[in-house]
Formats: structure tokens, sequence, C-alpha cells
């Protein structure tokens, strides 16, 4: 069973852009592009449980290479009702970029498998949260986001941070907001090429997203909301300054020069 010919991966951190990619991606009829995916915990989960929980009973059965049929039919299973054209995957998650899901990937996927990451400057991030929350009339402890190792930000650094101290095998491409939505038709370009693809003219006058998430699943309207074409976002910072000083912190602590 294949439901895709190529499975690429999305990553990096919140509010960076991910959905404006998806979007444009998704004009390509060859490229299916859709909001956060759950093929990421699927597989985590079920080789956890083979391991843990089945492990006895299929070591003693010899089932080995039903352990990994299982895992590597998930990606497959899960996209299988994608239009027939898109044999191309571009699957987002945040945790793909930390070394067990990576590891994953090139066990049961691909082992060169190829994960584009999207940056952002943490104030930048942390700021946008702040106001869909506000503009849903929700509050957030901002202090909250900033924790070690939380989500949706800060393990998404440490994923970036890894994925940057090893790329040897050219496994990762990082892309900035900045970068997508000022200089997009070389961002795609670049993209393209990273992942071997025969390059498509995208529209970039009239951006739709061709697979809505639905964000009352959230509790937050408007979060995956993008424009029909690409606007440079309103930048004012709506911040506490000790938030704002904790933000430039610890991307310095991070030594992330985005």
């Amino acid at each position: 069973m294949s439901s895709f010919n190529q499975f690429v991966c999305l990553s990096g951190l919140p509010r960076s852009g991910s959905t404006l990619l998806s979007a444009i991606l998704s004009q390509n009829p060859l490229i299916h592009a859709e909001g956060n995916s759950a093929v990421c915990q699927l597989m985590w989960d079920m080789e956890q449980s083979l391991i843990n929980n089945c492990g006895e009973q299929i070591n003693a059965n010899n089932r080995q290479k039903t352990s990994v049929d299982l895992i590597t039919s998930i990606p497959h299973i899960y996209y299988k009702n994608n239009d027939k054209n898109e044999k191309i995957v571009v699957d987002k998650c945040r945790s793909w970029t930390l070394n067990e899901n990576i590891s994953l990937l090139k066990k049961y996927v691909d082992k060169n498998i190829k994960i584009i990451i999207l940056e952002r400057p943490l104030l930048e991030v942390v700021n946008s949260l702040v106001k869909m929350y506000n503009k849903n009339n929700k509050i957030i402890d901002i202090e909250r986001l900033l924790d070690n190792n939380s989500e949706p930000i800060m393990r998404s650094m440490e994923g970036i941070v890894n994925a940057k101290k090893n790329n040897k095998d050219n496994t990762f491409f990082f892309i900035t907001y900045e970068e997508l939505i000022t200089d997009t038709k070389t961002t795609l370009k670049k993209i393209y090429d990273f992942c071997n693809w025969t390059y498509f003219e995208h529209d970039l006058k009239n951006i739709f997203p061709k697979y809505k998430e639905n964000d009352t699943i959230y509790n937050l309207n408007g979060l995956h909301d993008v424009h029909t074409e690409i606007t440079k976002p309103d930048y004012n910072i709506i911040l506490p300054l000790n938030i704002i000083h904790q933000c430039l912190l610890i991307q310095e602590n991070f030594n992330l020069k985005i």
C-alpha cells in the first residue's frame, strides 16, 4: 500500500508561516499540504506500544517484521484518501525536529527524509500568539509560554537547535518568516530545489488554504487564517517589558540568530 511517492516534513516555530506555506504549496496539484498532522504522534505511540506493551508477544511469535509493517503503514493510511494526483505529502508537525522522531522518519519512512524548518524571532512569535489570544478574548499566562520544554514554543526551539547541530547530511532546510513573506518566489524555488521537485509557478495573489483547519477545535478562531495576498504583518509590540527582555535573553541563550 502506497498513497504517496514522497514524504516531506514541515516543522519549526508556531506563528512562523507554516499555514501560509502549506496553502501556497497546495496550489501545486502534485502536493498535499494540510494542517497540523497526527502522523508523528501515531508513529511514536505505535512503536512504544509494540516495544513496551506487545514486545513479549511480538518476539515470541517472530513478528518483528509485522512491527515494522505496522509503523511504516501509518503515514500511508493517514493520507490514503488524498487526491490520487497528490503524490507528494508535506506533513506539518513541530515535533519532527526532535531526535527520536527523526529516527522514526529515517527508519520507517525515508532514510533520506527532507525536513523544512520555519524560523522567526522569539519576540515576534510570542507577540503574535498573545495577539491571537487577545483577539479571542482569552487570557494567557505569557510566562508559561516560556517555561523550559513547554509547548508550543520552547520545545520547538529546542528542536531547531538540535536540527542546526545535526545537519551534516542536509536533512534540514531552514527558512525565516521574513524570507517567506518578503522574497516568497525565491524562497519557494529554494524549497523546490531542496526537495528535488520540478518547479511550479504559484499564484501569490490568490492564496487560499486548500485544506483549512477547524480552529474552533483549538478554541482560537482565526489561528490558521491566511490572507489572499501576502502582507507584511503589523509588528507593534504589546508585551510587557520583562517578557520582551526574557524573549531576547532566551533567544541569545539558544544561540539562534534569526
